[in-house]
């Protein structure tokens, strides 16, 4: 039974996550939680996941697009480390590009080896060039050594294509069949070799080689090293896969960071065929983006025309109409021009009527004005560079981005949105690999989120949130890589690997009522800053909790904490049940502050909260 003294306050707590200081400095606020949105200022938890096609994906996801082409059909490209992808019609098809054919023909050009009992083959050609974990797609095969089976470029030897699993010099590598070879073969079989665009690194990494510290045999100084000993730190990083995927209408252009340009036709046959080298394009390329009203490719961080030279602060561009014209002349709109402010530039996208270009330091508009200059540039901010390629994304004409330590929009000028929980947000990020971040939009909830790996996390394990319609921010767990609106499919798109160690799969996010994670239940919670009476310095006697929930398929868990000082013992009661039947919870509780905590982790559960009431009454010291 309530106490007769006690008054019922309804806990109305300011909408989103506040971290910017301590639990007991942000009063009348929500502190924490997971897997929680807020929409209408009252907290919800997210809806699930199930995957989006039973295959996995080879490699990390690092770029990902839908569309529909000239039929209505709908197509999702996705770029990994590993492959490029081309989900149509039901069918996840590689159509990852063909750097290289080489032709093996024992006696002529190389051989094949076999062993007795071993699923290894050894193929000998000189000057290979190749390296562990690259794919080479083989036809025309013929080898001795399995049996009555010659030809092992079929499935049920694991064909047409092979992973290099060993490389031994400069003229043998080794794949392996989904066989064992039944005799000893040398120097025989012939092949055709198509070597697919190399496997990339997955996770930046630091160069700590010869060139990369100070040199100093038996001087015992910090940066300095002795002979075949590693350096302890350096300037050189070599950087992970990155992908940029653009629509030339229902066509697919694709640039692997530092690669050529490739063209995948939707056209050129009903089963997709692979992408094409765009030789006449750059020959390296850092990002791509696609002027839409006058058809021009701008390759961001380029080689310079004519040279091999490759500029990271140039923006150089196509044709109009033409993809493959990169030549200026007289008769062609191609150019380019050099960014100033910034060492490189990192990714850009299209917003209203401008093309916005970051650096690592500065935006840029970019925007056509047709000829004679084709494209006029001009510098909009400095300071408030990009954080990765991916991390910007535009919103009714309005440009968001997340900085190297603050979060950003344009809408006529830079202006640092006023985040709740950035501080808490960089002191838990892995900068070494932030280069993963990744920004998409949900516009059903009017959100943006930011993929970004945690600082104990190689790849993206969190994400923030931001409500641009009500200004509030969360964050949450995740393992998404990916994050793709839903303008196509009937929900957003994502990629990822649900742990360390397993493939990645596309994944419907947030499908209409799903609330489990591929059929396994999610828990979600939300926490609060503490909360008093009279500026904490009388004591709360709290006794009843009045319910205001709307559940669906599951139950919500109601726990309250108090304590004496902000530092001080806490005392906890609950967690109490709360169900659609549940009208009231007796306890007794006592402190100077309080904060409660709701949690749900029921199969398939829903659950939306509106206005909590606790009956509190003022409390003797003693």
């Amino acid at each position: 039974m309530a106490n007769s003294q006690s008054r019922l306050t309804k806990l109305n707590f300011k909408p989103g996550f506040h971290r910017e200081s301590t639990q007991y400095a942000e009063e009348g606020k929500w502190y924490d939680g997971n897997r929680v949105r807020f929409r209408e200022g009252k907290p919800e938890n997210l809806r699930g996941y199930e995957k989006h096609y039973s295959e996995p994906l080879k490699g990390t996801a690092r770029d990902l697009l839908t569309w529909a082409n000239n039929n209505t059909e709908k197509l999702l490209s996705a770029g990994t480390n590993e492959r490029l992808y081309i989900l149509y019609n039901g069918y996840n098809y590689d159509v990852t590009p063909i750097t290289t054919v080489v032709s093996v023909d024992a006696g002529v050009n190389g051989d094949l080896n076999t062993s007795v009992g071993s699923p290894l083959i050894r193929v000998s050609l000189t000057n290979h060039n190749t390296s562990i974990s690259d794919w080479i797609y083989f036809t025309s095969t013929s080898i001795n050594g399995f049996g009555a089976a010659h030809n092992f470029a079929v499935s049920s030897f694991g064909g047409p294509t092979y992973q290099v699993v060993s490389v031994s010099g400069l003229n043998n590598f080794y794949i392996s069949v989904a066989s064992v070879a039944a005799s000893t073969q040398s120097a025989m079989g012939r092949a055709t070799l198509n070597f697919l665009l190399p496997t990339q690194l997955t996770n930046s990494i630091q160069g700590l080689g010869y060139g990369a510290g100070v040199y100093n045999a038996g001087v015992s100084t910090t940066g300095q090293r002795a002979w075949n000993q590693a350096a302890q730190s350096s300037n050189i990083i070599f950087e992970a896969n990155q992908w940029s995927l653009d629509n030339w209408g229902e066509d697919l252009l694709a640039v692997r960071r530092g690669s050529n340009l490739f063209h995948w036709d939707a056209n050129a046959s009903t089963a997709p065929v692979r992408a094409s080298i765009v030789g006449t394009a750059p020959s390296e390329i850092n990002y791509i983006v696609v002027s839409p009203n006058d058809r021009h490719v701008l390759a961001l961080g380029a080689n310079e025309f004519g040279t091999s030279v490759f500029n990271p602060l140039l923006v150089r561009w196509s044709d109009q109409e033409d993809y493959t014209n990169w030549t200026p002349s007289i008769s062609s709109t191609s150019g380019e021009f050099t960014l100033i402010d910034g060492t490189e530039i990192v990714g850009g996208i299209r917003s209203r009527n401008v093309i916005h270009v970051w650096t690592d330091k500065a935006l840029y508009g970019v925007q056509f004005v047709g000829p004679p200059f084709i494209f006029s540039v001009a510098q909009l901010g400095s300071n408030c560079g990009l954080i990765s390629p991916h991390a910007a994304v535009a919103v009714d004409g309005v440009s968001y981005w997340m900085g190297l330590n603050n979060f950003y929009a344009f809408n006529g000028r830079v202006q640092k949105l006023d985040c709740t929980i950035r501080r808490y947000l960089y002191d838990s990020f892995n900068m070494a690999q932030k280069d993963k971040v990744y920004a998409g939009v949900n516009s059903e909830f009017h959100e943006i989120i930011w993929l970004y790996p945690s600082s104990n996390s190689l790849e993206p394990d969190s994400y923030v949130i931001y409500n641009y319609v009500e200004n509030s921010w969360v964050y949450g767990t995740s393992f998404y890589t990916t994050f793709e609106d839903a303008n196509v499919f009937d929900n957003t798109i994502t990629t990822g690997a649900v742990s360390a160690g397993v493939p990645q799969y596309y994944w419907d996010n947030e499908p209409v009522s799903i609330f489990t994670g591929d059929g396994q239940a999610l828990t979600s919670y939300l926490q609060s800053s503490d909360f008093d009476i009279d500026d904490g310095d009388k004591i709360m006697f709290i006794d009843r909790l009045i319910p205001d929930f709307t559940l669906e398929n599951g139950t919500v868990s109601f726990t309250i904490q108090t304590e004496l000082y902000p530092n001080g013992a806490t005392v906890t009661k609950g967690p109490y049940t709360i169900s659609t039947g549940t009208n009231k919870l007796d306890f007794r509780t006592r402190g100077r502050q309080a904060s409660v905590n709701i949690s749900c982790s029921d199969i398939g559960a829903s659950w939306r909260m509106g206005s909590l009431r606790l009956a509190i009454s003022e409390d003797g010291k003693r």
